[in-house]
């Protein structure tokens, strides 16, 4: 499943050299990869503090949380009482907003996170809008069996692995209060009402 079918910048991106694998792949494998991609960021206009790379035109409000690796683009913004783990990549005018935390996850171009909201595991395309509130879950925690399994095109694919919230394409646009349950597959431009739940396995739970 092409990364590059819903984010249509991924092929000119950092991230080029990683889309031959799948979206889940990517994500699991998430610290390997901005371990190599931090290396490369310090010839640019980045600051480093450890494993964190910082561009020098990112505003960063203080009271975050910030853990190793992670990558804050250009024209960056977090907000207070952010929280980001495991692994964030932030390409350039994404909006982190108060209270959010996001595990393990790729942010394209101009992506913003409201408040209050959760994504972890997860690859959110350029110009994607997440409203107040709203959820992109990453583990089945309501089923004996935590497989993820994805459903593309009639298909339905086996992960291998355990967590993997959504593949969300660009421009997309999730409500507030919203929950996308995991393995979500969401096309550019689409739209996720607010107070939807978004459950794409129909599976034996």
């Amino acid at each position: 499943m092409p990364i590059d079918t819903f984010v249509s910048g991924a092929s000119v991106s950092p991230l080029a050299p990683y889309l031959d694998q799948e979206p889940w792949q990517a994500v699991h494998n998430i610290l390997d990869i901005l371990g190599e991609l931090i290396v490369a960021m310090e010839k640019l206009d980045y600051r480093r503090d450890g494993g964190i790379v910082f561009h020098r035109s990112a505003r960063i409000e203080s009271g975050i949380t910030v853990k190793p690796p992670a990558i804050i683009g250009p024209d960056c913004f977090i907000a207070a009482g952010a929280y980001l783990r495991d692994g964030v990549w932030l390409q350039d005018h994404c909006v982190i907003g108060p209270g959010s935390e996001v595990k393990s996850s790729f942010l394209f171009s101009g992506s913003a996170l409201a408040h209050f909201n959760f994504l972890a595991d997860s690859i959110l395309g350029a110009g994607v809008n997440i409203e107040a509130g709203a959820i992109i879950a990453n583990h089945r925690n309501e089923r004996a069996d935590k497989d993820i399994r994805v459903h593309y095109r009639e298909a339905i694919i086996p992960t291998g692995v355990h967590k993997f919230g959504a593949l969300v394409g660009d421009r997309a646009r999730i409500g507030a209060n919203a929950v996308i349950a995991p393995g979500a597959l969401i096309d550019p431009g689409q739209v996720i009402g607010r107070l939807t739940l978004l459950d794409q396995d129909s599976g034996p739970k």
